[in-house]
């Protein structure tokens, strides 16, 4: 067991730019690709996420001392530190069974694909944490560590099924062929789903509003550069970071929105030759039967939808931060919320109003799911010794948590708490709802009007 330890721990200490090519590349060859265009496959999508990873952390350090600035001049004063995922994650890799989850995900995923239960192949190892998370999380909340184990499983089967029932939007979204995402945030869709189906109901929320159709209405201010100059530029005034501190920031926000479609096209040069590869393999293997490869959401991440409602909903978490009666996080580390604006894409399909309007909706929801995981993750601090730096008594949480809904409602269900046995029940059954919606013939973005 240790010397696996050892070997995954090394493996992932390399980086997800090295983890997940490396996966890739072992993929192609077994498909059939040649060893030069497997590489090279492997090797573009390895400087894909390496060039994301870059943008999206310049993006952030960005945004993230303007954010804390403009939260400074509310004069607000939250005791929870908001850590963001680096945290968990760092806890999480310190629990001994969480190398088991490499297991659990591979067997489930395995049994599935042979049952036909899912089209899905999740070559995302590198977010296996997640699922030791959540299995940490129940565990502790619980004291069963047959629940932990029983919820993290969960989890990889709707991960698996989010991976089904979104792919044909995410190849829409994205030009990419049988590619999907199997992150948990996608799982944020569900709960946005009934708010959603309301807007289907209302004229004023079904006109095409993606960053393509707004080009035709507002022109040169719907350029991705010109969009990010502005929000830049509105955030750090806001901020009170002065002219030429806000200008700086503007164009930072710019630099980002123009290189994130760049860099996502080298996604699909990477991708599409093992798709081609993968389909006329599983043809040789199983009639009729397709596979899609299950990757991290960077993939949709030049999709410019994601960063407009993400960096505009800025002010609204904070603003709720400040007003929301019982919560103690201000955030932070998490204050990009990527779950909130990738769920809202997939399930819009980039509409961009009805993404800041469900934003707006259901950030409370990640308020109050940190709050109440704030005694939970400082416990785990506390007992791993895994985060480094925190003053005693000090309390540490994750304001952005994927799926904070589906963590606590499984955690209390097995705690006995009859009101989260309900909600699981509700939330199983708008998932199925949500599957259904999803796999409808036509797509969200060509759901709407011009």
């Amino acid at each position: 067991m240790e010397l696996f330890q050892s070997i995954i721990q090394y493996i992932l200490d390399l980086g997800s730019a090295i983890f997940v090519p490396l996966i890739i590349l072992i993929l192609g060859l077994v498909a059939g690709m040649k060893v030069k265009k497997a590489f090279i496959s492997a090797l573009t999508l390895g400087i894909a996420f390496t060039g994301m990873s870059m943008v999206i952390g310049f993006m952030s350090n960005a945004v993230g001392p303007a954010s804390e600035a403009l939260a400074k001049n509310t004069g607000i004063n939250l005791p929870a530190l908001d850590l963001g995922w680096t945290g968990a994650a760092s806890i999480t890799w310190s629990w001994p069974y969480a190398f088991v989850f490499f297991a659990v995900v591979i067997i489930v995923n395995i049994i599935m694909l042979v049952f036909n239960l899912t089209k899905t192949l999740n070559v995302d190892m590198w977010n296996v944490w997640g699922k030791a998370l959540t299995a940490y999380l129940v565990y502790f909340i619980s004291g069963s560590l047959i629940a932990g184990f029983i919820t993290a499983t969960i989890q990889v089967i709707l991960e698996l099924k989010m991976g089904d029932m979104f792919q044909k939007h995410i190849e829409d979204l994205t030009g990419i062929p049988l590619v999907t995402v199997t992150h948990l945030m996608n799982i944020s869709a569900v709960l946005l789903l009934p708010f959603n189906m309301l807007m289907d109901k209302i004229p004023f929320f079904n006109k095409k509003a993606d960053t393509n159709a707004l080009k035709k209405k507002i022109g040169i201010f719907s350029e991705n550069s010109v969009m990010g100059f502005i929000i830049g530029l509105c955030l750090g005034l806001a901020a009170a970071y002065g002219i030429s501190g806000s200008l700086n920031l503007a164009v930072q926000v710019a630099t980002a929105m123009a290189l994130f479609p760049m860099i996502s096209k080298m996604f699909m040069q990477a991708l599409s030759p093992l798709a081609d590869a993968m389909s006329e393999f599983m043809k040789t293997k199983f009639k009729d039967r397709e596979v899609y490869i299950g990757l991290d959401w960077p993939i949709l991440a030049g999709r410019s939808e994601v960063w407009v409602t993400a960096i505009l909903l800025v002010p609204v978490f904070i603003g709720y931060a400040i007003i929301l009666p019982g919560n103690v996080v201000l955030p932070l580390a998490g204050i990009i919320n990527y779950s909130i604006a990738v769920g809202g894409l997939l399930l819009t399909g980039g509409n961009l109003l009805r993404m800041l309007v469900l934003g707006v909706i259901s950030m409370p929801l990640y308020l109050y799911g940190a709050t109440y995981l704030t005694p939970i993750l400082t416990g785990l601090a506390n007992k791993t010794g895994a985060v480094e730096g925190i003053k005693e008594g000090q309390q540490i949480t994750w304001s952005s948590i994927e799926g904070p809904e589906f963590r606590i409602l499984f955690a209390e269900a097995f705690n006995k708490n009859i009101f989260a046995i309900v909600g699981c029940v509700i939330f199983i059954l708008l998932f199925i709802l949500l599957y259904k919606y999803m796999t409808k013939v036509d797509v969200p973005s060509k759901r709407y009007e011009n």
